[in-house]
């Protein structure tokens, strides 16, 4: 049986790496790890990364990996994966594979003890540092992308990777976990699957003003939020990354699930979507050019009707 242990990292192919790396460090507050040839490697905290930036093919999502719980080896894992018919190669001392969607996915090893640092079972803030920045998220949280086929993608997180559904969004969305965390990754049904965000975790709600001062300082601009979802009860705020056509959440007080958690099914109102009320706009769906420009320059809050755009259907459901 195969078994996950939390999201380990998110790769994102970008144009030009020297240019990525300074942008994800800086206005982030990541700390670069490595390089390795086309490749840099960028940490949250202490891990020893959750960021990977690749210089190679058009700019955007490649994968995302999750770290296999203590007790499930690759072999294991493999083995599973056949079990279910699922095609995947082994490479860098990864499993890698595809969903439902055909999204990459990579499933990794869990780090023992003596692979860990020393200070592993020390919480950060009772750490010492030379490197590491001021202002940083405290780790990847969780993923979400917009499923072509949210059935089958459930099935596949749910019956192929091992991962529990918390809440399920009438038949619109569903979010899964793996750990106490509320989700680590969210599914939202759309026509154009494509991967939506990921999510850095910060402190508390102080953090996420200091956040998004910065951010603003660098140009960029809230999409949604800030906020507080239903579904997840996480504070959030949406950052749009045109660069590598997705966003980035920024979130904190997730809610931390009992271990006999039962499955809870939402109406899908604005109430689940946001507490506060305001849904997110129409182009928080989309990723080409007339949806970003309209949404930098407030169309849709002035009144302006978003452009169409081909092969996008606008809905209305929402995601966390």
């Amino acid at each position: 049986m195969i078994a996950l242990r939390q999201l380990d990292h998110v790769c994102l192919r970008v144009a030009d790496l020297d240019e990525a790396v300074a942008r994800w460090t800086i206005q982030f507050g990541l700390t670069e790890r490595r390089r390795q040839g086309n490749r840099a490697f960028l940490a949250c905290g202490y891990e020893p990364y959750s960021l990977e930036l690749l210089a190679e093919g058009e700019p955007g999502f490649d994968h995302q990996a999750f770290e296999l719980g203590s007790g499930c080896s690759l072999e294991v894992a493999a083995a599973h994966l056949d079990r279910h018919g699922i095609s995947h190669a082994s490479r860098d001392g990864s499993l890698h594979l595809a969903d439902a969607d055909g999204f990459g996915l990579a499933l990794v090893p869990y780090r023992s003890t003596d692979d860990r640092s020393t200070d592993d079972r020390w919480p950060d803030v009772a750490r010492s540092t030379t490197v590491l920045p001021g202002f940083r998220p405290r780790k990847l949280g969780h993923t979400s992308v917009l499923a072509g086929d949210l059935a089958a993608q459930t099935a596949f997180y749910r019956d192929v990777l091992g991962m529990r559904i918390t809440d399920r969004l009438a038949d619109v969305g569903a979010w899964l976990h793996c750990n106490s965390d509320h989700h680590v990754i969210a599914l939202v049904g759309q026509d154009n699957p494509h991967f939506h965000h990921l999510a850095f975790e910060v402190v508390d709600w102080g953090e996420i003003r200091v956040a998004l001062d910065h951010l603003a300082q660098h140009g960029r601009w809230v999409s949604w939020g800030p906020l507080r979802h239903g579904l997840g009860r996480n504070l959030s705020a949406y950052i749009r990354i045109p660069e590598e056509e997705l966003f980035v959440e920024i979130f904190a007080d997730m809610e931390q699930l009992e271990p006999d958690h039962v499955p809870r099914d939402w109406p899908d109102d604005v109430h689940s979507s946001n507490v506060w009320g305001i849904l997110p706009p129409r182009s928080y769906f989309r990723f080409d050019q007339a949806a970003v420009e309209a949404e930098r320059t407030g169309l849709e809050a002035r009144g302006e009707e978003l452009p169409p755009a081909d092969g996008i259907v606008l809905t209305a459901e929402m995601e966390t």
